[in-house]
């Protein structure tokens, strides 16, 4: 299986990243509170119907990952893991995953009648999209939420990169705090890669964009809505959305990261940083157990009406380089090679990829973090689990 760096808040679909047949995307399913778990005694997960993820797990920190963290669920059964120097109960930088939360505000507040998907963006930031051959009243809401609105990602910006990916821009800009509408500047400084709705591409912009239509709508922040809407609902107690705080709450592992193009270098801690440059596209900090919960909530009807849900996993295809996956609004399915479908989404920001995955049913859920972001292939650890006996 192919694999390439992960590069700070550009990763895309995991399958598209890393495997030539397709495979893997984000799951998620009910994840209900285990009556006991199958972690081993020593702590390292050697629980009976894992024991394939524990060593795809050992194997990545063999390779060079610095360290892994772990959690399944199965039936209600959870099972942990870690390797390298990581703790089960660690938080970690999710990335991408945000932009999951993200689109389930914006379905609520769809079902709720306060906007309707086919909106589109200029209706509710007028005058924003423009300028350089883009058009905000030719984009709905919908193709910023599937990646189709052809809008450039800022996250691919050469200045930008140069500022915030590399090592030497990253360390004297780390603490910076970067404004929705500035990251937005940065995109439209580019022709849009295509007309509305005639490709996939993915572009951190359009979470940037529908962050910003979140806060038009309520009138209060994306993140606010997120605390009430989902993580206090759901009570997950290891989530946040940190704005413009550097820091990872406790318990939690150092983040590395090499900072170069060709991940080439010695690994430097990145742990701390203004995760205002990835606002509501990549902000989020949380752990296993929450994303578990959250991802099985999301796919058992928990948080969005019937033809919300619906919606949100009509997917689209994300084109030649990854044929089996098919991203939604926000959610990713793919077809395992085994035969299993899983739904969920991938995330990765300095010194961090995390993998959140469930089979359809929503009864076998896994998601886990590497904290490194220069190698590893996050696709062995999931076909472990899903495909492995």
């Amino acid at each position: 299986m192919p694999q390439r760096r992960i590069r700070p808040g550009a990763t895309t679909v995991l399958a598209i990243t890393t495997v030539a047949a397709g495979i893997l995307a984000t799951a998620t399913a009910p994840a209900v509170a285990a009556p006991e778990s199958e972690s081993g005694a020593d702590g390292r997960g050697h629980g009976h119907g894992h024991r394939a993820t524990q060593r795809a797990l050992d194997a990545e920190v063999r390779s060079g990952v610095p360290g892994a963290t772990a959690q399944a669920v199965v039936g209600g059964r959870t099972w942990t893991g870690t390797a390298g120097r990581r703790g089960v109960h660690d938080h970690y930088r999710a990335g991408s995953l945000t932009k999951t939360f993200v689109a389930t505000v914006l379905l609520q507040l769809e079902a709720e009648g306060k906007l309707d998907l086919d909106d589109t963006v200029d209706r509710w930031l007028p005058g924003l999209v423009s300028g350089n051959g883009n058009d905000g009243t030719r984009i709905s809401l919908r193709r910023l939420l599937n990646h189709t609105s052809g809008v450039f990602n800022y996250t691919d910006d050469t200045d930008f990169q140069r500022t915030f990916f590399l090592k030497d821009g990253f360390l004297k800009h780390r603490y910076d705090t970067w404004t929705p509408a500035r990251l937005v500047r940065v995109a439209l400084r580019h022709k849009p890669d295509f007309a509305p709705g005639t490709k996939w591409s993915y572009s951190n912009t359009n979470y940037i964009l529908a962050g910003l239509v979140v806060e038009r709508v309520t009138g209060r922040s994306y993140a606010d809505e997120i605390r009430d809407r989902v993580i206090g609902p759901l009570h997950l107690t290891g989530t946040s959305l940190p704005g413009t705080d550097p820091t990872v709450p406790l318990p939690a592992s150092r983040a590395y990261s090499k900072l170069t193009e060709d991940g080439s270098g010695k690994p430097l801690d990145v742990t701390e940083l203004n995760p205002s440059a990835a606002g509501a596209a990549g902000e989020l900090v949380s752990d296993s157990k929450d994303l578990n919960t959250f991802y099985s909530a999301l796919l058992g009807g928990e948080l969005l009406p019937k033809r919300q849900l619906k919606e949100m996993k009509t997917t689209v295809p994300t084109g030649p380089g990854a044929p089996t996956a098919h991203y939604g609004l926000a959610l990713i399915r793919e077809d395992l090679p085994c035969g299993k479908t899983v739904w969920g989404h991938s995330g990765g920001i300095h010194g961090s990829a995390t993998l959140a995955l469930t089979t359809s049913d929503g009864g076998h859920s896994l998601a886990f973090n590497f904290n490194g972001d220069w190698s590893g292939d996050p696709a062995k650890v999931a076909l472990a689990e899903f495909c492995e006996k």
